[in-house]
């Protein structure tokens, strides 16, 4: 159903408003936007789409007044936006009257967002200038069609300013995605389906266009928790006692120990997210939406497969962190945190990119969400990559993870200036998970059984289900309640006293 109504009239002279005319006439609309309310698989959503045809795709007076219409008119019926931008840009005939017009389609989209309603866009070929630079940017999530060119500089104008090409494969869908711009590069029957999975993850929040069976689906998934948990049951205290805190240090290192993307293939509704969005990407760490056990949620964390060697979690990878603390917060979404990281990354380039103040920025944004919060100890919980993820409302640990601020070896030459005290060091400085549960660092323990790599699939599963759960026990509390500094705060405030 479209919301278009005729264009606002602008100022134009004889040459420009036949310009209009023949545009409309080639292109069969009446503007370079198109906006609309639509449904995707049963699902009402608002859509807002350029028509390259018309002069471009370019975005002048009345091309942003409708755009923001419909953004308004999505954020008062609550619905999902989705946008497909594909332009040249600012509408040059219209000149600086027309480039002002991104930032209050950049505000219209923000005030969106901020009410808990999804953004997702769809960059098209091709999209240039203001409209990336603007509401083209601004999505929840970004996809974009492969091969589409995709740029702030058109390469045209890049050669008449500077009288020599652009350089070739920077300005492509590809390459964006490569560097963390966009999430991902698919054609639009892929996005299609990414836009009703992400709208099924955060279904339940948005609390419209559900239907019965959605609901009863819901409840029946929270409710296999408890089954879950009966079939999985889950340590308060610690269990491995007969195991010293060096040998779970071993345990967590094994090389086909199960990690975040094990964890992800029992949950549904997943969509995978890629970067920072500005222009960084660190293959150290995922971040996803997902549905657990029926609940809705963000997840990020660490991910061991991406791991090798001296190729560890840099500043980019705490940006994606704190990318998935304001998509949960935008999107009113718990937060899932997944810690299994050997360190951060100790180079020139780390240090000079900010890698403690990140670390820093991570630990304040995380105390102060103001959405549900859980931690999980997988595995590797060294330095202050680890420390990064850990505040959160709850905090799980596997039977074998462990939590150091430097492994073992690495404390081991500070104090000894050798590692063969490394095993003792690790037991003295109370680093496994029984102890952390004991001090008051853990909330609860997933058991292995013996050992997570030996029983992998069932880890994740049992693992999985915990999670769940603890997302479910935390959705009946407020949002003050939630809110560290009155009560994260006060826990690790305690902690050691």
């Amino acid at each position: 159903m479209s919301w278009d109504r005729s264009p606002v009239e602008v100022a134009a002279g004889a040459e420009y408003r036949e310009d209009l005319r023949a545009a409309a006439d080639r292109s069969g609309v009446d503007e370079s936007v198109v906006t609309g309310e639509g449904r995707l698989r049963g699902r009402r959503i608002a859509v807002i789409a350029c028509e390259f045809g018309f002069l471009a795709g370019s975005i002048g007076v009345a091309a942003a007044e409708r755009i923001v219409l419909a953004v308004e008119r999505a954020t008062e019926l609550g619905l999902p936006l989705v946008a497909s931008p594909t332009s040249g840009g600012t509408r040059m005939q219209e000149g600086t009257v027309a480039f002002v017009q991104m930032v209050k389609i950049a505000g219209a989209v923000t005030i969106h967002k901020a009410a808990g309603y999804p953004y997702l866009v769809y960059l098209r070929d091709p999209t240039m200038g203001g409209v990336f630079a603007s509401w083209g940017s601004l999505g929840h999530m970004t996809f974009a069609e492969p091969g589409a060119l995709i740029g702030f500089l058109g390469p045209r104008v890049y050669r008449a300013l500077y009288g020599r090409p652009f350089p070739e494969g920077v300005q492509t869908a590809e390459n964006l995605y490569r560097n963390g711009v966009v999430d991902g590069v698919v054609p639009v029957r892929v996005f299609r389906r990414i836009v009703h999975r992400v709208l099924n993850v955060v279904n339940n929040v948005q609390g419209q266009g559900i239907s019965d069976s959605d609901r009863s689906g819901s409840r029946t998934a929270v409710e296999s928790t408890g089954s879950d948990d009966a079939k999985y049951p889950v340590e308060q205290t610690g269990s491995s006692a007969d195991r010293s805190a060096w040998d779970s240090v071993l345990i967590s290192r094994r090389p086909d120990r199960p990690g975040i993307r094990e964890l992800l293939r029992h949950v549904t509704d997943r969509v995978p997210l890629s970067g920072t969005g500005q222009g960084e990407s660190d293959r150290t760490v995922v971040l996803a939406l997902a549905r657990l056990r029926g609940r809705p949620c963000v997840v990020f964390g660490h991910d061991r497969a991406g791991q090798t060697g001296e190729n560890t979690m840099g500043p980019a990878a705490l940006r994606e962190a704190r990318r998935s603390m304001q998509l949960a917060a935008e999107l009113h979404l718990p937060l899932v945190l997944v810690i299994d990281t050997a360190g951060a990354a100790l180079s020139r380039e780390a240090e000079e990119r900010g890698l403690a103040p990140e670390i820093a920025r991570c630990l304040a944004d995380l105390i102060t969400l103001e959405t549900p919060t859980v931690s999980v100890l997988l595995g590797q919980g060294s330095g202050g990559g680890a420390l990064a993820l850990l505040p959160a409302d709850r905090v799980l640990a596997a039977t074998h993870a462990w939590l150091a601020p430097l492994p073992p070896e690495g404390a081991s030459a500070i104090v000894f200036r050798d590692t063969e005290h490394a095993p003792a060091l690790a037991d003295a400085q109370r680093i496994c998970a029984a102890d952390l549960l004991a001090d008051g660092v853990v909330d609860r323990i997933v058991p292995e059984y013996p050992d997570a790599a030996d029983e992998s699939v069932d880890f994740a599963r049992r693992m999985v289900s915990t999670i769940a759960a603890e997302l479910t026990r935390l959705d009946g509390r407020s949002a003050d309640e939630l809110v560290l500094v009155l009560v994260r705060q006060q826990r690790y405030r305690r902690l050691g006293l």
